[in-house]
């Protein structure tokens, strides 16, 4: 086998199948390699096999909470396996999904592991075949961080990837990392009755977040008895047949799961780099605003080129990467417009800059804030914890950021990030009408408090 193609892309995830679609589209010969599952770690260990789980965490809240709608379910039971097996069900209609796209599209899958023989030459199947290409696209994704004293063996010190597929609810359990990933198997397991602990290094939990949002998830997780420690790392860990004792600054905690959530690295290591003279930094592949490598004729794109490591970037990234190779008139890859969202409940979303960061860059800043208890949709829903905070430059009016907590977050900001996208001002989205009732008027009530107009607060 000694095969030529126009693009060879390695990394089958959410970058690097979108690049061998719009590559087809584009009238090349592709070839995707991948060596576990099309859809990479979002489709089969990440993005939507974990909303998948936390969907029926919402059922399992909406039942336990049915008494404030006027229904009364006085007895339900909880089968964990049937929990855990349509998350699995889901990926795997996904995972076929894709290997159906990929034959429509005439992309060749080679299910196997790729490494790099020179800037145009790929070895697979244990390095017995090669394949060549005019243009390589490196999208090989991200592998857990393990600490030190807190080496994940599977069983009682555990990654995402196995609190996903937990044979039970555990009764306690200690989250270390309350970024997003954290968070999100921190709510999971409160919800399924887990008593749940957060350990975060940093003086706050998303920490990446706009302050007022991590205040405000503080208040609500420590509402509902999750106990969260900021400002801390774990010390020791001492495996017993009970469970773990886990020393945190001066105090231990006793709990019978430890998972892992303090970020990833970029999948790098023995797939060739320093064979062919790839640029690295901090675990991550050197790119250009193009997502070009050092070497011309080798793009990167998605987690392993660095963050924000989110799918929907990497996806972005991969389209990006193809038109450029294909010599189309593509614009630069951009981060200042980056949605990131956390699906815990109430869910987060946000984008552009934080307070702080607007406050840094010396924006003199018009700031409002609208909480959902006051929008009609909110209360008849039944869910009204949150606010909506809009952040605007005083001098133009430009809408500098956006950040929600509340139900529906996630799909309430993309209306903020395509007005950022068209430069709109605050007077724009005040005088858009939105509809009522619905949740998106708190983004509009949000802006009229900036401009102290609020009607309805």
């Amino acid at each position: 086998m000694n095969k030529k193609y126009d693009i060879v892309i390695i990394g089958g995830g959410p970058g690097g199948y979108v690049a061998a679609i719009r590559a087809a589209q584009l009238g090349k010969k592709v070839a995707i390699i991948e060596e576990s599952l099309l859809g990479g770690v979002c489709s089969n260990w990440g993005c939507i096999p974990t909303k998948s789980l936390l969907k029926n965490a919402d059922v399992l809240d909406i039942i336990k909470n049915a008494s404030k709608y006027g229904i009364e379910i006085p007895e339900y039971k909880v089968h964990w396996d049937k929990v855990i097996k349509r998350s699995r069900n889901i990926s795997k209609r996904l995972n076929k999904g894709i290997e159906y796209l990929m034959n429509k599209n005439k992309i060749e899958f080679i299910n196997s592991r790729a490494i790099l023989k020179n800037a145009n030459t790929v070895l697979i199947n244990d390095s017995k075949e090669e394949i060549n290409a005019d243009f390589i696209i490196l999208a090989t994704g991200t592998t857990q961080k393990n600490l030190p004293n807190l080496a994940i063996d599977g069983k009682q010190i555990i990654s995402s990837k196995e609190a996903m597929i937990l044979d039970n609810i555990p009764k306690r359990m200690l989250v270390v990392g309350g970024g997003a990933i954290g968070i999100e198997f921190a709510h999971l397991y409160n919800v399924f009755g887990s008593d749940v602990t957060i350990v975060e290094a940093m003086p706050r939990i998303l920490p990446n977040e706009d302050e007022d949002i991590s205040k405000e998830l503080s208040t609500i997780f420590s509402r509902r008895k999750i106990n969260i420690l900021t400002g801390k790392t774990v010390n020791k860990v001492n495996k017993t047949k009970k469970g773990i004792t886990v020393s945190i600054g001066k105090e231990t905690i006793e709990t019978d799961i430890v998972l892992v959530a303090v970020g990833v690295t970029g999948n790098i290591s023995n797939i060739g780099l320093e064979k062919v003279g790839l640029k690295t930094n901090n675990g991550f592949i050197n790119k250009n605003t193009f997502l070009q490598t050092n070497i011309k004729n080798i793009y990167t794109i998605g987690d392993v080129s660095g963050p924000p490591l989110l799918a929907h970037v990497a996806s972005a990234e991969g389209i990006i990467a193809v038109e450029h190779i294909c010599g189309l008139d593509v614009n630069e890859m951009r981060y200042d417009n980056i949605p990131a969202c956390t699906y815990c409940n109430p869910e987060i979303a946000s984008v552009g800059l934080t307070e702080s960061q607007a406050k840094e860059k010396g924006y003199t800043l018009k700031i409002g804030k609208f909480p959902f208890r006051a929008l009609g949709k909110s209360l008849a829903d039944g869910n009204h914890d949150g606010f909506v905070k809009v952040i605007y430059d005083d001098k133009y009016g430009e809408l500098l950021g956006c950040h929600i907590i509340g139900y529906n977050a996630s799909n309430l900001i993309s209306e903020v990030g395509i007005a950022r996208m068209l430069e709109t001002t605050y007077h724009e989205i005040l005088k858009t009408i939105h509809p009522h009732p619905t949740l998106s008027e708190a983004i509009s009530e949000a802006t009229a408090n900036a401009l102290d107009e609020a009607i309805h607060i």
